[in-house]
């Protein structure tokens, strides 16, 4: 199946610090470009990988589970390692799982984590039906475009396929078993209005890693895909404020040509 158009990956060859940005679950890398792109124009090297199973139709999404969207964003940032001197991850709803679970698997090559309303757990009685539920019900209806700002939307599924759901649930358990194991800077955004990831999930991320220097931001403007909503441009400023802090060299790189 053709990609959708506005959906495809994002790749920048910048300096020597590296950021991998992944996106969220039924989502595509349109919901993250513009942060991309506002990186790559500050000269840094920027990955942003469209996930298997994501960016064509709902259909082709239902035969893929954590396993392949892992190993995706797994691929990507061995690519930006080999590449860069520093390599930073940061990530959206599903996405942030992901950059969490490549950080406590990856150990010091990750130098930051920058997580905008992180999914820690699927809630609700229909998570407890999805085991069986799955096998009855091919998909349930979307979550995409849960967006404030008037004229803003995201490429999305608008249909959740029920075993990819099934499997980011058992996901997002093994990740909150390994949150532990994540050491690094780490900054989160969240936003108490969110009608897809409650903030119960940032305050559980918060209470279970054992980073020591953290920063919470509240993004009061916006609901779940902030990085396409009112709060976007803190969002941009604020990751960049936070790689400039822990790689001080990336002032000095000049800004970036092409894209």
């Amino acid at each position: 199946m053709p990609v959708i158009p506005g959906a495809e990956p994002y790749r920048h060859e910048g300096g020597e610090v590296g950021v991998l940005l992944c996106h969220g679950f039924t989502g595509s890398p349109q919901s993250l470009r513009p942060w991309a792109e506002y990186l790559a124009e500050r000269g840094l090297t920027v990955s942003l990988p469209l996930l298997p199973g994501h960016g064509t139709r709902w259909e082709d999404m239902q035969v893929t589970g954590w396993q392949d969207w892992y190993a995706e964003v797994d691929r990507a940032l061995r690519e930006l390692l080999d590449r860069c001197s520093q390599v930073f991850v940061f990530g959206l709803s599903m996405g942030a799982a992901l950059a969490l679970r490549l950080a406590a698997k990856h150990g010091d090559e990750v130098a930051g984590l920058v997580l905008v309303n992180p999914g820690n757990k699927v809630h609700g009685l229909a998570a407890r039906a999805l085991p069986v539920a799955r096998h009855l019900v091919p998909s349930t209806k979307g979550i995409a475009s849960d967006i404030a700002k008037e004229g803003s939307s995201e490429i999305g599924y608008d249909r959740v396929p029920l075993h990819a759901a099934h499997s980011l649930r058992n996901f997002f358990r093994i990740v909150d078993r390994e949150l532990p194991q994540v050491t690094q800077p780490l900054v989160v955004l969240h936003s108490p209005q969110d009608h897809v990831v409650p903030p119960v999930d940032s305050a559980r991320v918060l209470s279970r890693i054992s980073s020591t220097d953290v920063e919470e931001i509240l993004l009061e403007q916006s609901y779940h895909v902030a990085t396409l909503d009112y709060d976007a441009g803190r969002i941009f400023d604020e990751s960049y404020a936070f790689i400039g802090r822990l790689a001080p060299s990336i002032g000095k790189e000049g800004t970036a040509t092409g894209g």
